[in-house]
């Protein structure tokens, strides 16, 4: 049933560790909607796309985040009775939409564009331009939509007026095959979090954004077309050269990970002030794709351990994303393991299918039980270790007024 065949639709570059676009293919990846929200790699968004189930699920994946710290970003491509779903749009370049086209080609035209959260401004922002991109297409949206500094109204935020609709309120798309089950909403001071999941009855597979996610131990094929994120986190030091082997591009995703998800772990230190610029500008360096040598990250001993907890592999990775748990859902848990415990319920649960990291995981009705168990046996939103900072921030956030206290 599964298999799963990868290709990426971008040329591969002569040299991949430089990661050197030709022409045409820089042209085919171009994202001009990128100023909205600058994440790496900016302008350019390279896309592999992958068969999960086959005939039935497919998963466009791009690359997302902050100084080198990039992690995938999914949209999965369902079929429907009369066509295709498209959950959680990502960047829409030529690239995606000639993809896009070839299954057209085979499975019916794009009926249906879905953005499954409230809150996810990376997912937000792709779906004006992908229902441009296919104006028959009807887009659902969460209720209570957000934007942040100013509060706009749906139209202001780009979703075409006469063929928006909200799931829930005006019903649920294609209702005879797929359930969906919401997540909130949930109070988060500035906005709302809203999250909706959908389970596709015919093959088991669970498809999900944000709240649960699983890290693959290895760095993700994703990577292949261009590592330099993780050859960029592999240094101990700025003036060391970007090196490719298996084991550079290993620690680098363990780095990667464990950023991504405490955004300051324990076991990192920054550098002074003199000693990054005592090595940057190195010979090798001195170039925008190492950042000059400007590199002032310092890993102590033990992060190996720290990263493997995260990455254990398989079913057994489901998780809740740390970042997540400690700054969106510290005061939310019995929300959340409600809400979990109603996704064990659907009975046939065979994959999960998440916006990011790993998909598809094995996953059964047993699993996602256990997991709410061990979620309210467990300390919740720790404050010491790896959650230190993140539980400042949320200090802070509450002190200032911007998040609520209990519920």
């Amino acid at each position: 049933m599964m298999s799963p065949r990868e290709r990426c639709s971008a040329v591969k570059p002569a040299d991949a560790a430089l990661g050197k676009p030709t022409h045409d293919t820089d042209a085919a990846q171009r994202w001009p909607w990128w100023p909205l929200l600058p994440l790496y790699p900016y302008g350019r968004r390279r896309t592999l796309v992958r068969e999960l189930i086959a005939g039935r699920i497919w998963s466009f994946e791009q690359l997302q985040g902050v100084w080198y710290v990039a992690v995938p970003i999914r949209m999965t491509v369902l079929k429907v009775a009369d066509g295709l779903m498209l959950y959680a749009p990502v960047a829409v370049t030529a690239e995606v939409r000639a993809e896009l086209q070839q299954l057209e080609a085979r499975h019916g035209p794009v009926r249906t564009i879905v953005l499954p959260t409230a809150s996810g401004l990376e997912h937000k922002l792709p779906v004006p331009a992908m229902a441009r991109a296919f104006p028959q297409a009807e887009v659902w949206i969460t209720p209570n939509q957000w934007s942040f500094p100013l509060a706009l109204s749906p139209r202001l935020l780009g979703f075409p007026p006469g063929r928006t609709k909200v799931l829930g309120t005006d019903g649920l798309p294609h209702a005879n095959q797929l359930r969906w089950l919401p997540l909130g909403p949930l109070d988060l001071g500035l906005g709302t979090f809203l999250e909706y999941a959908c389970f596709d009855q015919a093959t088991g597979a669970l498809l999900l954004t944000d709240a649960l996610v699983a890290i693959p131990p290895e760095p993700p094929s994703l990577f292949d077309a261009d590592p330099t994120p993780l050859l960029f986190h592999a240094r101990e030091r700025g003036d060391e050269p970007l090196l490719d082997s298996p084991e550079h591009r290993r620690r680098g995703w363990q780095r990667l990970v464990l950023f991504a998800n405490f955004l300051r772990p324990a076991p990192l230190d920054v550098a002074p002030l003199p000693e990054l610029l005592r090595h940057s500008l190195a010979p090798g360096c001195r170039g925008p794709r190492a950042h000059f040598g400007l590199y002032p990250f310092r890993w102590r001993a033990g992060w190996q351990r720290e990263a493997a907890q995260l990455m254990p592999g398989g079913p057994e990775g489901i998780q809740v994303a740390a970042v997540l748990e400690r700054l969106v859902f510290p005061r939310q848990r019995a929300a959340l393991v409600a809400w979990i415990r109603l996704l064990a319920a659907l009975g046939e649960v065979r994959w999960l299918i998440p916006a990011h990291y790993e998909a598809p995981v094995a996953c059964s009705p047993t699993q996602l039980q256990t997991l709410a168990t061990e979620l309210e046996a467990r300390p919740w939103a720790p404050s010491t270790g790896n959650w230190a900072f993140l539980a400042g921030v949320d200090r802070a956030l509450l002190r200032f007024g911007l998040v609520p206290g209990e519920p």
